[in-house]
């Protein structure tokens, strides 16, 4: 089998709850009229329908993010990722944990892996305001860890509003990729817009820690990231639909850049299948 595309920051169209601002800026960058939207909504809530799309999209397997952000984002529960994902080999469920809506965060990890299949984690600090070294979710990172999960951290800018950029600094990882070195862990969006620096010295120090750049364009991801042929190990290519209208095009950027053939098919799939224990 040749390396698979893998999308590794995928949001599903629907929310139980969306704020209203975020709504109103996904529709707008899908192109979409009010009209429109409640069509486009109901077709890609169709997991056959979405499955379909990522071929469609060149994408071999797309991790599906559940969210739990009422005061920025929205709500898009974890059972509701499960059960979409449920029956499509190319979608790949992964959990999110609020810390403050829950009272045993571990146990819940714990329940929605054994219960729905989950297989990864994403946790939103700016948007649910939390450092990622606060202790309190060093039961959860304990847990991943043991299930072999890898986890995925906000880090960095977002234009929604109520986001707290000051939890976004990717720096408050490196106690949790010391504390815990058996985990995986993805610096989603690498630092965006203040620390891609940091993101990519981390990613170096740390053979734990990962760059993810989904939300960056990737026509620039060579200035941003000058020596990314470096990290070329280290980088894991995702698209943040809905954030962007195609994800077929930015793959097609990526395998445009001037980087080694090589270090092109790990970013757009490699690394994320030895993440992912995807055999290639």
């Amino acid at each position: 089998m040749s390396t698979p595309v893998i999308d590794f920051h995928v949001h599903p169209i629907y929310y139980e709850t969306y704020c209203s601002a975020t709504e109103e800026w996904i529709r707008e960058r899908q192109g979409k009229s009010r009209a429109e939207w409640a069509a486009f909504v109901e077709e890609y809530s169709r997991p056959a329908s979405f499955s379909r799309f990522l071929h469609e999209n060149g994408v071999d397997f797309g991790v599906i993010l559940a969210e739990l952000s009422p005061v920025t984002t929205g709500i898009c529960p974890n059972e509701y990722v499960a059960e979409f994902c449920r029956g499509q080999e190319n979608m790949i469920p992964f959990a999110s944990i609020n810390p403050y809506m829950i009272a045993s965060p571990r146990k819940e990890l714990a329940r929605l892996a054994r219960d729905h299949g989950i297989r990864g984690l994403k946790l939103y600090p700016t948007y649910n305001y939390f450092y990622p070294n606060d202790r309190m979710l060093y039961p959860v990172y304990e847990k991943a860890e043991e299930l072999q999960m890898p986890v995925m951290v906000h880090t960095g800018s977002s234009v929604f509003k109520g986001s707290r950029l000051k939890y976004g600094d990717p720096l408050y990882l490196d106690d949790v990729a010391v504390d815990f070195p058996d985990l995986t862990i993805l610096m989603v969006h690498s630092g965006r817009g203040i620390w891609y620096g940091e993101a990519f010295f981390l990613a170096r120090l740390h053979p734990n820690l990962y760059m993810e750049v989904a939300g960056l364009p990737p026509q620039k991801l060579l200035d941003y990231f000058p020596e990314l042929e470096r990290n070329a190990d280290k980088v894991v290519f995702g698209s943040d639909w809905p954030g962007v209208t195609s994800i077929r095009k930015n793959i097609e950027v990526i395998r445009r850049l001037p980087l080694r053939e090589s270090t092109k098919e790990k970013i757009l799939g490699g690394n994320a299948a030895r993440i992912l224990k995807i055999k290639i």
